[in-house]
C-alpha cells in the first residue's frame, strides 16, 4: 500500500506526538466502536482491527488535522491505514503551527508493536532480532523447573545467530530447500535452534514426539519409520543416543541418509540466499499414530501467520505478557500456540519440559506465579491433576492473580474440572473468569474458536435424551437428574467460518448437532503426500472437523468425536497401536482387543480402558495378564492404561468383515454389558433391516425433494423475471416499475409456498425516512420488494459494484435505486451527499446498514454512511428485522430451500443532531432494535 510513506523519515516520532494522535484515535473509537479502545496502537489498522470504515475515516482525518493544524491530503484516506501511517502525513504535510522541527526522537526501547508484514516466521524472527537483538524471548527451565538452578536466557538475536550456524550445518549437508528434516528432541535450545535452523537452510521441520526411555529408541524409531517414510525425510536431529539406529530404519524409510545431532551441526554461518514465501510449507504436524495411515498435516507461513494474528485479536495479546508453558512442542498447542504465540506477538516465554510438569505438577503453577505469568494453556487433565492431586503444602505462598487466561484445550474440557480447579485455587488469587476453554485442531494451525474474554465458562445443560436419539440440545429442566453438561468453546476466530451439517451435508440451526467443518486463512491444504485422507478431509469446500457439535448465539459446543482417535494427556493416540501390542502378549486372544476412552463417572474426565479377551481364569495369572498389558501401554504410547478389563471371548464387538467397532464397545463397557451375548436373533436382524431400509428410502426422498424444489423455485423465478426486467428497462418509469416488481414477488413466494404478507400503510410513517434492514441472503430484496406497498415509492440503495453488470445496473436504475461506494472514502462522501440530496427531496430510502451479507449467521457492524445521512437530513429511521432469508438461500448457494420468512416493523427513531456523535448514537439505538427484531446474535461484540 505505502512502502515509500517512510522513506527518510526517522524511525519513530516523540512519545509526546504519539500520544497526542492516539488520544485523537482512542476517543474516535470509543465514540464510534466502544470496546476497541484496547487494541489502539501506532500499528493498529484503521478498519480491520479498530472498526472504523471510510466514513469514519473521514471524520477521523478531520479530527487529527484540527489537533495538529494541518490540512491532510486526499490521498492520506486511501493509503493511511495505521496511525503510523496518519503521522507520517502529518510531518509531510505544511506548517501550519506544528512542524517537523517541533518533534524529538526516542530511541528504540523494545517492540511495541507486532510485525504484521511478515509473510514468514524466518521473518518474524528476523524483524525482532533486528530491533531488538537482546531482548528476552525465552526462559529456558529443564526438567526440574527451575528449582535446581537458574532457567537458561534465550534472546531473539541469540535464537537467530545460533540457528543460522544449525541452517549451515544442514546446507553443508546437502539439504535442498523444501526437504524434510525431521526433530525428535526434548523440549530445550537444541529443539528450539534446530526448528528455525532447518527453515533458514529452506527445508521443513517434521518434529516427532521423543521416547519416554531413551533405552527404548530403538522400538521407538522403528515405530515412527512409517512417518519418516511419508515424509520423506532426509535427516533426522535427535540425541546422541539415537545415533546407532539409523542403518535400521533405511530399509522403511529409504529417504533417510543421516542421523544428526545438534553439536553436529553446529558449525559457522553463512550467507544463506534461499527465502521462503508465505504459501511455503513451514512445517508438518503429524499425529502420533505411525502404524496406521500416516497424516501430516500440511501447514504454510500463512496458515501459521494467520492463526496466530486471529488468536491474538481474540485474546487482546500485547508484549506485556508473560506465557508460561510445559506443553510438549512436537505438539501443536506447545509449538504454535506458546513458542510461535510468544515470538510473534514478542511476549516473555517461560518455557519448561512436560517432565518437569509430570513429575511435579505445582511446577507449572509456582512458574506462573514467580515469573507473574498473564497466558497458560493446558489440556484439561492438567487442571483436573492440580485440582485434585495437589497438597496444600505445595500451595503455601502462591499467587495467581497475574494470570488472565488459563485456556483449556487440546482434549474434552470436562466442566466438573473447570469448576473444581476454580474452587481449589480461588484463595490463591485466581479468578473464576480467567478459565477460558477453547477449541482447535491441527487441521486449523491450532486455534478455530476462543470465547469472550473475561467472562468465564459457560456450560449449556442439556436433556441428555434428546442429544443421544435426536441429536437436539435442549435445554434442560431446573432439577432434571439425566442431563449432560457441556462447555462453550467460544466463537470463531476472526476472518474464519463454522458450519455445522447432518448426514447429508445440509446446513444446521442453532441447537442441532452435527459435523463441525471450517474454513478459513489458518486451515490446511490437505496431508502431505496422502491424497486420500486430503479428499475425505473436505466436503464442498470445508474441511471436516471430525469432531459432532452444536452451537448458540454463535458459540461452539462440543458432543464428541467422529474419530476413534484417543486424546490423552494432551497426546493424539489412536487404537490401533496399543491393540495389536496388547494382542501379541500370551494370553490375550490375537485381534480380540479394543482400546477406547471412556468417560469417568465419578469425576468426568476421560479414561483410556484396555478391553482385552482370554479365557484365563486364574486369579493369579489374570493379574499378571493386567500388569503386562499395562508395561505394552507404556512402552506403545509412553502411558499405561487407566483401566484394564479381562473378558471372556466374544466380548469385543466387531463388523461383518472383521474390524473392531470400537464405539460399540465402548458402549457397552459403559452400560456394563462386557461378557454379554452380542448376537441378535432373527427376528431382531429383520427389525434391523426394515429400519435401516426404510432410513435410507426417506433420506433419497428428502434429497431428491430438495432438490425439486430448487428446480422449481428457478424456474418460477426465470420465467417471472424475464418480463419483468423487460418490462422495467422499457417503461422507465419507477413508480410503475415497482408496482410490477411487487406484484411478481409476490406472486413467485406464493407459488413456491413462501407467502408474506403486505406491510399496511397505516404501519409506516408518512415523512420522508431511512428503512434499515437486516442483511442476510439475496432473498432479502425479494421479500421486500413484496412486503412494503409501492405506493409508498421506497428506493433501495445498492453497492456501486453492480455497475459491472450493465443489465442489472440498468435495471436497478429505472427502479430508481442509489448506488454507494463501499470501499474508497472519497466517494463514499459524495454517495451520502446523494442520499441526503434524496430524503429532503422527500424520497424514502432502503438501507441495509451491514453493506454485505455472508454465510455466518449474526448481525454484522453497521457502516456509518446511513445514519450520517439521517443526522445531516434531520430525518428519522425506520428500523425492522427479517428472519428466514438466510436458511431459504444462503450466501454462495444457489438452490433455494423451504423455508419459513417473516418481516417486521419496529420503532422509528429521530437523530439527536447533525455531528458525528448524533450518527453514532443514532446508529447503536438502531442495532438495539434491530437485534431485537432479527432474531440473530450480534457479530460487534
Amino acid at each position: 500500500m505505502n512502502g515509500k510513506l517512510g522513506e527518510g523519515l526517522p524511525a519513530e516520532l516523540s512519545s509526546e506526538v504519539s500520544a497526542r494522535l492516539l488520544r485523537v484515535v482512542s476517543v474516535m473509537v470509543e465514540e464510534t466502536r466502544p470496546g476497541r479502545v484496547e487494541h489502539v496502537h501506532m500499528r493498529s489498522h484503521l478498519e480491520r482491527e479498530l472498526g472504523l470504515d471510510s466514513l469514519a475515516r473521514v471524520e477521523l482525518l478531520l479530527r487529527v488535522g484540527s489537533e495538529f493544524g494541518k490540512s491532510l491530503p486526499e490521498s492520506a484516506l486511501a493509503e493511511a491505514e495505521t496511525p503510523q501511517d496518519l503521522l507520517q502525513f502529518i510531518v509531510r504535510a505544511g506548517d501550519d503551527g506544528f512542524s517537523a522541527a517541533n518533534v524529538e526522537f526516542a530511541p528504540a526501547a523494545g517492540p511495541t508493536s507486532f510485525p504484521e508484514q511478515a509473510r514468514t516466521l524466518v521473518e518474524v524472527l528476523e524483524w525482532h532480532a533486528v530491533r531488538n537483538p537482546q531482548r528476552l524471548h525465552v526462559l529456558l527451565y529443564g526438567d526440574g523447573g527451575g528449582e535446581q538452578g537458574a532457567p537458561e536466557s534465550i534472546t531473539y538475536g541469540g535464537l537467530l545467530e545460533q540457528a543460522r550456524r544449525v541452517a549451515t550445518g544442514l546446507v553443508t549437508r546437502g539439504l535442498l530447500p523444501r526437504q524434510t528434516v525431521a526433530l525428535m528432541l526434548p523440549t530445550g535450545r537444541d529443539y528450539l535452534t534446530s526448528f528455525f535452523g532447518v527453515m533458514l537452510a529452506g527445508g521443513i521441520p517434521v518434529p516427532i514426539y521423543p521416547p519416554a526411555r531413551l533405552a527404548q529408541i530403538e522400538d521407538h524409531l522403528r515405530r515412527h519409520a512409517r512417518i519418516l517414510d511419508n515424509a520423506q525425510a532426509v535427516f533426522i536431529i535427535t540425541v546422541p543416543q539415537a545415533k546407532g539406529v539409523a542403518a535400521l530404519l533405511r530399509a522403511e524409510a529409504p529417504t533417510l541418509r543421516e542421523v544428526l545431532t545438534p553439536e553436529e551441526l553446529d558449525i559457522e554461518a553463512i550467507s544463506l540466499l534461499y527465502r521462503a514465501t508465505a504459501d511455503d510449507i513451514a512445517f508438518l504436524q503429524y499425529t502420533s499414530g505411525s502404524t496406521g495411515d500416516p497424516k501430516g498435516v500440511v501447514l504454510s507461513h500463512a496458515n501459521l501467520l494467520a492463526n496466530l494474528r486471529a488468536m491474538g485479536e481474540a485474546v487482546g495479546v500485547c508484549s506485556e505478557d508473560v506465557f508460561v508453558s510445559w506443553l510438549p512442542l512436537y505438539h501443536d498447542m506447545g509449538l504454535i500456540g506458546a513458542w510461535f504465540g510468544s515470538l510473534y506477538f514478542g511476549m516473555r516465554l517461560v518455557l519448561m519440559s512436560p517432565l518437569a510438569f509430570l513429575s511435579r505438577p505445582v511446577r507449572w503453577l509456582r512458574a506462573i506465579s514467580q515469573h507473574r505469568g498473564t497466558l497458560s494453556p493446558a489440556p484439561n487433565f492438567a487442571y483436573d491433576l492440580c485440582a485434585r492431586k495437589l497438597a496444600d503444602a505445595d500451595l503455601v505462598g502462591l499467587d495467581l492473580s497475574s494470570w488472565r487466561l488459563a485456556l483449556n484445550g487440546a482434549e474434552p474440557v470436562s466442566p466438573a474440572t473447570l469448576e473444581a480447579f476454580a474452587e481449589r485455587f480461588s484463595p490463591y488469587g485466581l479468578r473464576a473468569e480467567v478459565i477460558t476453554p477453547v477449541y482447535g485442531l491441527a487441521e486449523c494451525s491450532v486455534g478455530l474458536a476462543f470465547p469472550a474474554l473475561g467472562r468465564g465458562p459457560r456450560i449449556d445443560n442439556i436433556e441428555r435424551e434428546a442429544l443421544v436419539n435426536r441429536k437436539c440440545a435442549i435445554p434442560a429442566a431446573s432439577g432434571e437428574a439425566d442431563l449432560v453438561r457441556v462447555p462453550a468453546c467460544g466463537r470463531v476466530l476472526p476472518r474464519h467460518e463454522i458450519r455445522l451439517v447432518d448426514e447429508h451435508g445440509d446446513e444446521l440451526p442453532d441447537r442441532r448437532v452435527g459435523r463441525l467443518q471450517f474454513r478459513g486463512p489458518s486451515a490446511t491444504v490437505g496431508y502431505f503426500r496422502n491424497p486420500l485422507a486430503t479428499q475425505a478431509l473436505f466436503r464442498d469446500g470445508w474441511l471436516d472437523s471430525g469432531d459432532f457439535a452444536y452451537t448458540v448465539d454463535g458459540e461452539i459446543y462440543l458432543t464428541g468425536r467422529v474419530k476413534d482417535l484417543i486424546i490423552r494427556g494432551g497426546r493424539n493416540l489412536y487404537p490401533y497401536e496399543l491393540e495389536q501390542a496388547v494382542s501379541n502378549l500370551p494370553g490375550v486372544r490375537r485381534g480380540c482387543v479394543a482400546v477406547f476412552a471412556s468417560t469417568d463417572p465419578a469425576n468426568a474426565t476421560e479414561r483410556l480402558v484396555v478391553l482385552a479377551e482370554t479365557r484365563e481364569q486364574d486369579p493369579g495369572l489374570r493379574e499378571a495378564l493386567r500388569q503386562a498389558i499395562n508395561a505394552a501401554a507404556v512402552d506403545a504410547i509412553g502411558m499405561p492404561a487407566d483401566e484394564v478389563v479381562l473378558a471372556p471371548p466374544n466380548s469385543v464387538l466387531k463388523t461383518s468383515s472383521g474390524k473392531i467397532r470400537r464405539n460399540a464397545s465402548r458402549e457397552a463397557f459403559e452400560r456394563g454389558l462386557v461378557g454379554a451375548s452380542v448376537v441378535p436373533d432373527r427376528q431382531q436382524l429383520w427389525r434391523l433391516g426394515v429400519a435401516s431400509l426404510r432410513a435410507r428410502l426417506a433420506e433419497s426422498v428428502g434429497r431428491f425433494g430438495r432438490w425439486t424444489f430448487g428446480v422449481w423455485c428457478w424456474t418460477i423465478f426465470l420465467l417471472l423475471a424475464v418480463p419483468v426486467m423487460l418490462s422495467v428497462l422499457v417503461l422507465r418509469a419507477p413508480t410503475i416499475g415497482r408496482r410490477i416488481v411487487h406484484r411478481s414477488a409476490r406472486i413467485f413466494l406464493a407459488l413456491v409456498g413462501m407467502p408474506v404478507g403486505t406491510i399496511p400503510d397505516r404501519d409506516l410513517p408518512t415523512v420522508p425516512h431511512l428503512l434499515l434492514v437486516n442483511h442476510c441472503s439475496y432473498f432479502d430484496a425479494l421479500l421486500l420488494c413484496a412486503a412494503l406497498p409501492p405506493s409508498r415509492a421506497y428506493s433501495f440503495v445498492a453497492k456501486r459494484e453492480f455497475v459491472d453488470q450493465p443489465l442489472l445496473h440498468a435495471f436497478l436504475r429505472a427502479l430508481g435505486t442509489l448506488f454507494v461506494e463501499r470501499f474508497e472514502a472519497s466517494k463514499s462522501v459524495e454517495d451520502v451527499d446523494g442520499i441526503v440530496a434524496a430524503l429532503q427531496r422527500g424520497q424514502h430510502v432502503v438501507i441495509f446498514p451491514e453493506g454485505t451479507f455472508s454465510r455466518e449467521a449474526g448481525l454484522k457492524p453497521f457502516r456509518m454512511g446511513a445514519f450520517v445521512a439521517a443526522a445531516r437530513a434531520g430525518v428519522p429511521v425506520l428500523v425492522s428485522g427479517l428472519k428466514g432469508t438466510r436458511a431459504v438461500l444462503r450466501d454462495r448457494t444457489w438452490m433455494p430451500r423451504r423455508g419459513h420468512l417473516a418481516y417486521e416493523i419496529g420503532p422509528l427513531l429521530e437523530p439527536t443532531g447533525e455531528d458525528w456523535t448524533a450518527a453514532v448514537r443514532l446508529r447503536d439505538a438502531t442495532r438495539r432494535e434491530m437485534l431485537r427484531l432479527c432474531g440473530e446474535h450480534d457479530l460487534e461484540r
